[in-house]
């Protein structure tokens, strides 16, 4: 399963199968069964192995050695990053490169006295390396990256090639915008869950951990496929505050922070004839004593000092490299971009993470205390900068409205689906008097009519699956798997891997449970959402959560008719519809934007949302949208019904209004229900249908 546990992430202990018993043998026949280590000088012992040589349980260990249970989940600190240059452009010429182009790469560690740094290096390095066959060890626990089945480079290659990123020209990799910005994430998110479902099909081995997060960034890095590349003070373009990461290779790649772990990056700037190093950004994620409560104040400390270490000395920190830099900024009084990790209220892990921008601070003071160990750490209070979008207060504010101490202001309704759905959805108005959207019956179904086309039947007869505990990846006699071309549509986390022109899900006839990685849509909402009045464009619809790129919001309820009934209708529909039968084109041509033209869908679907439907009639069209919808196919009693499902283009931010784009009508039937847009996106059209 994938877990997003932040950088130091290690296998939980429940994730151990502890009811295999493989090959028992009496007690005195047993020898203790070690790899042979390259840099040991001993003697061999029983049976040609090594002599018994004694570690501590929690490590650390040398080359060869692996933690066993129950010491494997023990949570360590990973040492500091070495980090690398990345300057070989994709599609362009290689400047300078670290490794082989086609090399895999991992981030290598520095020496176990380096870690807990905060600081990181000058210069646009980001990720260190290793070969295919290497392996990348944190504190005790060895992490085998090894995957001599999977070519990943092949893979991002062809996504690379299928987006035609040649386009991505050097200048916007050295200075970007919103659309570089977007088009980078983007890739990485479409690499990474591409990724993370080849490897599913593989046998999970105990103290490996997949972090396709990883493996992604690092080959896009090794290609130069990344944008802001540039160190910079202040602002970084195409980065809004507000934004949310839930990987930190994620701000890597757009150049909003670049360590990787290290939660101070900073640069050298010359002044007079000496180079002084200066703070550009710092990320806050709760691993060291900071005090962040406050919405516009921040207590940010030092690194340094073994402060959270318990297998080294605990010390007094010092005025160097990150410290040092933190100290130069505050008499330089240069702006520093601020990064909040913050708990995931989606994460079924309590060590979730999402990582905010919350824009630019200053900081005002610094002084050194004493900590908790007993030592002096360094401490500096940053103010954020007046006149910034909010970000962290956003978060803060929903907090005191999930925990009842604040109540949401505007409330009409707590719950508009009077508990059809299993999270309530809210009705909000604190911008006019209106008291709530013309009536309408709550569903969350579709329902087919009398006039609408009837389920698609397929070529050959299709019976559903016979998996009782659930479709697995990999299960190739599994027929519903076989109709998603070998492969489960969703991640483990039930993120949608990519859009398609179709995908099938169980159904009624299927024999697998409800919670089956291949029925995602048909659980309901997952995030927390509601319904709010806008100032222009009537109501719309947005969440209290952070909702992860791929991620599945709603089902299109309503009444299916057919195009003809809709005609007939005319204006008596109103603006409650979805159209399948528009012409759906790509977004800046952005991963996740497919286009979906009719002759994309097995049959034109209109739904009809007036009198009943769900949460989905209140999305309105945008340009630029972040939401898009995905056909999705549900085998029942030998046929297939079709649903319209909306998924997260890219990661949302709380209270961000949620629109997809209702496409285009064909040039014949141009200026026929045409109808102003007030998206007030860059890539406006300027009207929708």
């Amino acid at each position: 399963m994938e877990q997003n546990l932040g950088e130091d992430s290690v296998p939980v202990p429940e994730s151990v199968d502890k009811s295999s018993i493989l090959d028992v043998k009496p007690l005195r026949s047993l020898v203790p069964v070690f790899p042979l280590s390259s840099n040991f000088n001993g003697g061999s012992g029983p049976q040609g192995f090594s002599p018994f040589l004694c570690f501590p349980p929690s490590g650390p260990f040398p080359p060869g050695y692996a933690p066993f249970y129950p010491f494997a989940g023990i949570q360590t600190q990973p040492a500091g990053e070495t980090p690398i240059r990345s300057t070989t452009f994709y599609g362009g010429t290689p400047i300078s490169t670290a490794v082989p182009l086609n090399s895999y790469q991992t981030p290598e560690y520095a020496d176990a006295t380096k870690r807990q740094s905060r600081g990181s290096a000058n210069g646009d390095k980001d990720v260190g390396s290793k070969t295919k066959s290497q392996k990348r060890t944190r504190g005790s626990q060895d992490v085998n990256f090894t995957s001599s089945e999977i070519d990943h480079d092949a893979i991002a290659d062809d996504i690379l090639t299928s987006y035609d990123v040649t386009t991505f020209d050097t200048f916007r990799r050295s200075d970007g915008d919103k659309e570089a910005v977007e088009y980078t994430l983007g890739i990485f998110e479409l690499l990474r869950r591409k990724i993370m479902q080849v490897e599913d099909l593989k046998e999970s081995t105990f103290g490996q951990i997949r972090r396709s997060d990883l493996r992604a960034a690092t080959i896009l890095m090794n290609k130069g496929f990344r944008t802001n590349a540039k160190k910079r003070i202040g602002a970084v373009p195409g980065v809004e505050v507000g934004a949310i990461f839930f990987f930190r290779m994620e701000m890597c790649l757009i150049g909003l922070h670049s360590p990787s772990m290290a939660g101070i990056d900073y640069m050298s700037l010359k002044v007079s004839q000496e180079e002084e190093p200066l703070a550009v950004s710092i990320v806050s994620s709760g691993g060291y004593e900071d005090n962040v409560e406050d919405e516009n104040v921040l207590i940010y400390s030092g690194h340094g000092g073994n402060i959270n270490r318990k297998d080294k000395e605990i010390m007094d920190q010092k005025l160097e490299r990150g410290n040092l830099a933190l100290e130069k900024s505050l008499h330089r009084g240069n702006e520093v971009r601020v990064v909040r990790g913050l708990r995931d209220p989606t994460s079924t892990s309590p060590a979730g993470k999402v990582y905010v921008y919350d824009g630019l601070y200053k900081i005002q003071e610094s002084w050194i205390e004493k900590g908790l160990s007993g030592c002096s750490v360094f401490k500096y209070k940053l103010i954020r900068v007046a006149g910034q979008p909010d970000a962290f207060k956003i978060w803060k504010s929903i907090q005191l409205w999930r925990e009842g101490v604040v109540p949401r202001s505007g409330i009409i309704l707590p719950d508009l689906t009077s508990g059809r759905e299993k999270l309530p959805v809210s009705l909000i108005n604190d911008v006019d008097n209106e008291k709530g959207p013309a009536y309408f019956t709550y569903s969350s179904s579709l329902q087919l009519s009398k006039e609408s086309t009837p389920p698609l039947t397929p070529a050959e007869s299709f019976i559903g699956c016979t998996c009782s505990s659930g479709c697995l990846p990999g299960k190739q006699n599994c027929p519903c798997v076989q109709k998603n071309g070998g492969y489960l549509p969703h991640t483990a986390n039930a993120v949608l891997v990519d859009p398609k022109s179709i995908i099938y899900e169980c159904g009624s006839s299927c024999h697998c449970p409800p919670n089956c990685r291949n029925r995602v849509t048909q659980g309901g909402i997952k995030v927390r959402l509601e319904v709010f009045k806008t100032k222009d464009k009537g109501w719309a619809l947005r969440s209290w959560d952070p909702i992860r790129a791929g991620t599945f919001i709603c089902e299109y309820a309503g009444e299916v008719i057919s195009s003809d009934k809709m005609q007939q209708l005319g204006s008596e529909i109103g603006d409650h519809f979805f159209d399948g039968t528009h012409i759906y084109q790509p977004v800046v041509n952005l991963p996740g934007c497919c286009s979906k033209a009719t002759s994309d869908l097995p049959f034109p679907i209109v739904i009809n949302a007036k009198n009943f439907g769900n949460v989905s009639r209140f999305l309105n069209h945008s340009c630029w949208p972040n939401v898009f919808w995905q056909p999705v196919m549900r085998a029942s009693n030998k046929e297939f019904d079709l649903h319209i499902a909306f998924y997260a283009l890219r990661h949302i931010p709380p209270m961000t209004e949620l629109t997809y784009d209702y496409g285009v009508v064909s040039p014949e039937k141009a200026e026929l229900g045409k109808k102003q847009c007030l998206c007030g996106s860059p890539k406006c059209r300027g009207f929708f249908y």
